[in-house]
């Protein structure tokens, strides 16, 4: 379980369009994505990259009061890639991004990649994009610049020929799986692309929810109170928190193990801590505006 404030919602923003740029930031997303991968078209890579390097400058300084701004760099091993990795590399410490997203990602080595060009200390949110890169989702996990795991359901739906929502449980319960066994946060979902579909952004944040994600990348701003509202606690979830909470305070104080709810079902230690950080979670979010 990681100390920092979980990040419910990410904004990404094609790096060809700067005029996105601070709209992005005051849109409410707790991570704004500015995007030099799927979102630019080859001939625009340049000027995109030029374009971010230039906001990142002007937004040096401070980070209190913004979202974390993050890059998702193309893929390191390509020329555009390595390209990005170099202008990054080129910013003053305090005009880096607050983590880079890399795609691709079908082992360690690739993330050792990263590093070497932006140095140690880097954020890497690695994308799992490829078969390898699931099978492999264990290993990439516990490298130490790894800061979170995230899934790029697109490419796997290209590669393996899923279709449908539901396709991609078992893939995200591995991932999940193994970020957690790597002490990292839940992985975020990926895009829900009709940004029109509202209802069914929904029930597919909920689905994702129970295999273990949390949080979710949106491709538009109004797709954000939807992904907030899936992976906040219902009233409900709160109420049986604060029950079980209770519960184990007074039991803790009488010296018992497992302990008895009034409706005489018992809880022991990981239902109480996972109450107790279902407790933290609608606290935190209660006072974050958005």
């Amino acid at each position: 379980m990681t100390a920092e404030p979980p990040l419910v919602t990410w904004l990404y923003v094609p790096g060809d369009r700067p005029e996105r740029f601070a709209k992005a930031v005051a849109s409410g997303a707790d991570a704004v994505i500015l995007d030099l991968e799927d979102a630019v078209l080859a001939g625009a890579k340049d000027r995109a990259r030029g374009n971010v390097v230039d906001f990142l400058s002007d937004l040096a300084g401070p980070t209190r009061g913004r979202p974390q701004v993050h890059v998702r760099i193309n893929a390191p091993r390509g020329e555009h890639g390595a390209r990005d990795l170099a202008a990054l590399a080129g910013l003053a410490a305090d005009a880096r991004p607050d983590a880079v997203r890399v795609p691709k990602v079908e082992g360690p080595e690739d993330v050792d990649l990263v590093v070497r060009r932006l140095g140690e200390g880097t954020a890497v949110h690695g994308l799992l994009e490829t078969a390898a890169g699931v099978q492999n989702a264990p290993a990439i996990a516990r490298h130490p610049a790894v800061r979170a795991l995230a899934l790029g359901e697109a490419d796997l739906a290209a590669q393996l020929g899923l279709r449908g929502d539901a396709a991609y449980g078992w893939l995200r319960s591995r991932v999940a799986l193994a970020a957690a066994a790597a002490g990292l946060p839940r992985p975020a979902m990926s895009v829900y692309t009709d940004v029109r579909d509202a209802e069914g952004l929904l029930a597919s944040c909920r689905a994702g929810r129970d295999l273990g994600m949390f949080g979710r990348t949106a491709i538009h701003p109004h797709q954000l109170p939807v992904i907030r509202d899936a992976f906040t606690p219902t009233e409900d979830e709160v109420a049986r928190a604060r029950e079980i909470s209770t519960a184990a305070e007074n039991g803790a104080a009488d010296g018992a193990g497992a302990i008895a709810l009034g409706d005489g079902r018992f809880v022991d230690a990981p239902i109480v801590e996972s109450a107790r950080r279902t407790l933290a979670l609608a606290d935190h979010l209660s006072r974050t505006p958005h």
